[in-house]
């Protein structure tokens, strides 16, 4: 019982601070929830019946910890087409349907769901949302209603609405003008006040002050009436009283059409979408490192969803924004959410009639500062460079969805980027042959507790739910290695993710290393540009993969010389028992001391020739020694070991250790001279250190951990073990 009293116990410490989280993000909640409402065209206090039914139902049910639910910026245009085409009635049971369809997402288990869309066609979606937030809202922003049928329309027309603005007459349109305009300015320049006592109440909160204050200037200092054109005004706030008993009444006419089919898909669809990375990105700012349940939040916001519609609301999905100024503001768990949900209906309560003072304008300035913000140049920018064909993906799907859909738009992404795909790796067949195959592997290595992944043929958008069930699995506060290098095509969806999952494992405590990349090519510099396997003639012609760079920094550190390119000359490696019968093609990422003595390399080498031929990648560390010594191999004594000896293999015994001998498998042609070599001190090193395969060919020492790339970790170790192992060498009489 003591652990539940103390989770109770922590839930009312913590309880002040969420409070106090769940005030601040109402302050948002409120001007954002009417803005998006009003740009669907739907009434106002739609957007504040799903903040409000939102933060109650997914702070109970839901399955994550500090995210907000409400209103979200990308369904603005869907839900607009929804009214438009439908009507506002038949728009609500669209609403309603897609709630149910979210229901069975999150039954089905699709929380995967946005892994399968690669990120280049995702950031095109969000870039077109805000273009379509930007073009439509802009002219609202600056008094000015236009009709147009086309987004793109409205996107050309904007220098001539402010062109019109700056010739305005009538004294109404001057001061909605200047609402908006002063908006848009206090949402770009707030955040660079760093004054801790402004900063605790957000700049759209701000907005709604000023608007009020300025209306009662007029109306109590002035005795006028508020100077801002009426039509530009919000009107219909309805009191919670009338929210409750003003159910709207639904119209299930146009069930089974192919507009209302189309709006219920594209609204299930964004909602999921939009929730399932905004889930993901918050769970990255948890300060407690937990991981949401992503298929119980996808069935609590389609709960919500459902109230919503049922209410006069719009669709319920997890935000971004909010939630990130949840976090910061110290809340530790969903009660953050439900209270967000209490104090919008104390503002709806209290202040009602008070919205109504607040122009239209100042509204749209921050929908309008929103969709600047999903279609910033910075975007393209940084998707530039990632690589050029990122390029494509993107503004082809960015076009599409303006000109066609948003469920048109995201399907000619996710085309656009199997093509180049395609293209890329010159193989359709790698594709099709491989995609329904496990290709990932996965197990938890000997005596260690360090996963190992390895991916072979291909890794992209289109199976990258394979990797991730396998990485799931792992808790993030233990190590885990997952390698490329029998990969031959690996996407900048599963890039960024790699990425995504180095920086959780390493907040919570774990290590994450992606190795195997060293000889895949790129076209960019970039950490999440695609690679693509490069033929064996050929050398790296761009930039070092993370695991190269974090090689190149340790060599700064320790004084070490490092070559990343292929080196042919492997003779020093021929004498060992271990390479007798493979071939060994090159070495690879050498760390050395300037002396030589000792280094460590990346090496490539074959087992068997024809269809048995086996291509392996693996670390090795080879010690150049000042004098001669016997010719042995040591290991871990196993069950193989213990067969050995029926090969006829004989395991040299050490009668006055006998922990070593058990311990460890030695073998060697004499016997003599091994026993007179491997004295106290040697064998001591070897019982008190990590277990190496290491071999002697007379005149050096080759020492490696298992048959594949190591991580950076087991790098450092392995050179520490290396360079204590040659001082202890050394140090022997022999």
């Amino acid at each position: 019982m003591s652990p539940k009293k103390s989770t109770i116990k922590s839930f009312f410490k913590a309880l002040p601070k969420n409070i106090f989280s769940g005030f601040v993000v109402s302050l948002i909640a409120l001007p954002l929830g009417l803005g998006l409402a009003m740009a669907s065209e739907a009434p106002p206090i739609a957007g504040i019946i799903s903040a409000i039914i939102g933060g109650v139902v997914v702070a109970v049910l839901g399955g994550s910890h500090i995210t907000i639910a409400g209103p979200g910026n990308g369904l603005v245009g869907v839900i607009l087409i929804a009214i438009t085409t439908l009507g506002l009635e038949s728009a609500y049971v669209a609403i309603i349907c897609s709630g149910f369809l979210l229901i069975l997402l999150g039954f089905f288990r699709m929380g995967t769901l946005a892994d399968f869309f690669p990120s280049s066609a995702i950031q095109g979606m969000l870039a077109a949302i805000g273009l379509i937030i930007l073009g439509k809202q802009f002219h609202i922003m600056l008094a000015h209603r236009i009709k147009r049928e086309d987004t793109l329309d409205y996107l050309i027309e904007i220098p001539f609405s402010i062109n019109d603005a700056l010739h305005y007459e009538n004294k109404g349109l001057i001061f909605a003008a200047l609402a908006g305009t002063i908006s848009l300015a206090i949402m770009l320049f707030y955040s660079r006040l760093r004054n801790k006592y402004l900063q605790l109440i957000p700049a759209p909160m701000w907005i709604v002050i000023l608007s009020i204050c300025f209306s009662y200037y007029f109306e109590i200092v002035l005795h006028e009436h508020n100077p801002v054109s009426g039509e530009y005004m919000i009107t219909g706030i309805p009191t919670l009283q009338h929210i409750i008993s003003d159910i709207p009444d639904l119209n299930f006419g146009n069930i089974g059409t192919l507009s209302f089919l189309g709006s219920v898909l594209a609204l299930t669809l964004i909602a999921s979408i939009e929730s399932l990375l905004s889930i993901k990105a918050v769970d990255k700012l948890d300060p407690e490192k937990r991981r949401s349940n992503v298929n119980r939040d996808l069935k609590a916001l389609g709960l919500a969803t459902i109230g919503s519609g049922f209410m006069g609301g719009l669709n319920v999905v997890t935000v971004i924004a909010r939630s990130s100024v949840n976090v910061n503001n110290g809340a530790t768990n969903r009660s953050s959410n439900f209270f967000h949900s209490v104090f919008l209906i104390l503002f709806i309560v209290l202040f009602s009639t008070q919205l109504t003072r607040i122009p239209l304008p100042a509204l749209m300035a921050i929908l309008v500062y929103t969709g600047y913000k999903l279609a910033s140049p910075k975007v393209i920018t940084k998707i530039f460079s990632i690589g050029k064909e990122q390029l494509v993906i993107f503004f082809l799907t960015l076009i599409i969805t303006l000109k066609v859909g948003l469920i048109t738009g995201i399907l000619a992404g996710v085309l656009t980027t199997f093509i180049i795909h395609v293209i890329i790796s010159k193989s359709v067949g790698l594709f099709f042959r491989n995609v329904l195959k496990p290709n990932v592997l996965m197990y938890k290595e000997e005596n260690t507790n360090t996963y190992y992944v390895s991916v072979k043929h291909f890794c992209s958008f289109l199976n990258y739910y394979r990797l991730k069930k396998h990485l799931d699995i792992v808790p993030e506060n233990q190590d885990i290695i997952v390698d490329f290098s029998l990969c031959e095509f690996v996407d900048h969806t599963v890039m960024e993710n790699m990425h995504s999952f180095q920086e959780l494992f390493h907040k919570r405590g774990g290590h994450f290393d992606v190795i195997g990349l060293d000889m895949h090519d790129t076209d960019s510099k970039h950490p999440f540009a695609l690679r693509r396997l490069l033929p064996v003639p050929n050398l790296i012609k761009n930039s070092l993969t993370r695991r190269q760079t974090n090689m190149e920094d340790l060599a700064k550190n320790y004084n070490l010389v490092y070559n990343f390119k292929k080196q042919k000359h492997v003779h020093f490696l021929n004498d060992f028992l271990f390479f007798n019968t493979k071939s060994i093609s090159h070495i690879y990422n050498e760390l050395s001391y300037k002396d030589r003595t000792i280094s460590l390399f990346d090496i490539e080498f074959s087992e068997g020739e024809f269809i048995a031929k086996e291509v392996i990648h693996a670390t090795m560390l080879h010690i150049n020694l000042k004098k001669s010594i016997p010719e042995f191999t040591l290991d871990r004594e196993g069950f193989l070991e213990k067969m050995y000896a029926f090969a006829g293999f004989k395991d040299i015994p050490f009668e006055t250790h006998a922990d070593f001998s058990k311990r460890f498998y030695v073998l060697g042609d004499n016997e003599d001279a091994i026993r007179r070599f491997f004295q106290d001190d040697l064998i001591r090193f070897f019982e008190s250190n990590p277990y190496y395969h290491i071999e002697s060919n007379g005149n050096s020492i080759l020492v490696f951990a298992k048959e594949r790339l190591a991580s950076i970790k087991e790098i450092k170790a392995l050179l520490d073990f290396g360079k204590r192992l040659n001082e202890v060498l050394l140090s022997i009489a022999y």
